[in-house]
């Protein structure tokens, strides 16, 4: 058995199939599936099925691959380590990201962190709130992006994202400066789905409201078209708003509403040196700009 079978195996179950694995490891599908063939015949167990819908793991392979994973973290540790000692910058960073994260956040970090560590790798998954937590947790990703608080796991606050009503062109409140979740109550009201909707709800709640929802959407797009076409009132972080915003307008709602964003890992002490360096070009980053 090698590492590198262990990460092919771990590959195959991260992207659900044999070809995505071999893209992205430089590896054909026939090589793929030997490493994985051998690394059954060595443990004598089938770790997975195969499918025509992809793969899955056996319940061999479900009590497995926790180990793999931490086979694989302890195998970067040494490389980067070593490579710290010889004072060289190499190694990989998992990072899992949600939507507005990666358009707005993550491009401006990759390009900073770059520009100091040609040789540390990056990869991006992009996922749910919820997604990213048990990434981190069960050691798929380095680090994730996140919405505060989270638990079980350590994190380092970022930055704080104001939550904005949107309104569409010719509505009595579009050139308003600012609206309360009163009236946002009275309103036809779209609920985004992607994760910052406990907050509005926990808005409207405080205050004995009920929102009048006609539409529950996940995707951000889709939700500002349908301001725009004016199927009702929305809040949104403003980071999930592109730079040119057509037929709505954004709305201070008040008292102001924030969305916390962050950086979460299994523990801070533990942490990978690239990881480390990652985490410190986002807080400059971010700090930058701010």
């Amino acid at each position: 058995m090698t590492v590198f079978q262990y990460e092919v195996f771990l590959k195959v179950v991260d992207t659900g199939n044999f070809t995505k694995a071999g893209e992205i490891l430089g590896l054909t599908q026939s090589g793929v599936s030997h490493n994985i063939s051998a690394l059954e015949s060595e443990l004598g167990i089938i770790l997975l099925n195969r499918g025509r819908n992809g793969v899955s793991l056996t319940d061999a392979g479900k009590r497995m691959i926790g180990h793999m994973r931490n086979i694989v973290s302890e195998s970067e540790q040494i490389k980067q380590k070593t490579a710290a000692i010889l004072g060289i910058e190499m190694g990989k960073v998992k990072i899992g990201s949600f939507p507005s994260a990666s358009a707005k956040l993550f491009p401006g970090i990759i390009s900073h962190f770059k520009s100091r560590y040609e040789g540390i790798e990056l990869e991006l998954y992009e996922g749910s709130y919820d997604e990213i937590t048990e990434w981190v947790e069960n050691g798929v990703i380095d680090i994730g992006f996140v919405s505060l608080p989270v638990k079980r796991l350590e994190t380092i606050p970022l930055l704080k994202d104001k939550l904005v009503v949107l309104v569409p062109s010719g509505h009595p409140f579009h050139d308003y400066k600012t609206l309360t979740i009163e009236q946002l109550s009275k309103e036809p009201f779209i609920m985004p789905k992607a994760g910052c909707e406990v907050l509005i709800k926990e808005r409207f709640q405080s205050n004995g409201l009920k929102p009048n929802i006609q539409f529950e959407v996940e995707d951000n797009q889709t939700i500002i078209s349908m301001v725009q076409e004016g199927l009702g009132l929305t809040v949104v972080p403003q980071l999930t708003l592109p730079n040119w915003l057509t037929q709505v307008s954004t709305v201070n709602l008040v008292p102001e509403t924030y969305r916390s964003i962050g950086l979460a890992v299994k523990s801070i002490k533990d942490c990978l040196p690239a990881v480390k360096e990652f985490i410190n070009a986002s807080q400059k980053l971010v700090k930058t700009n701010s």
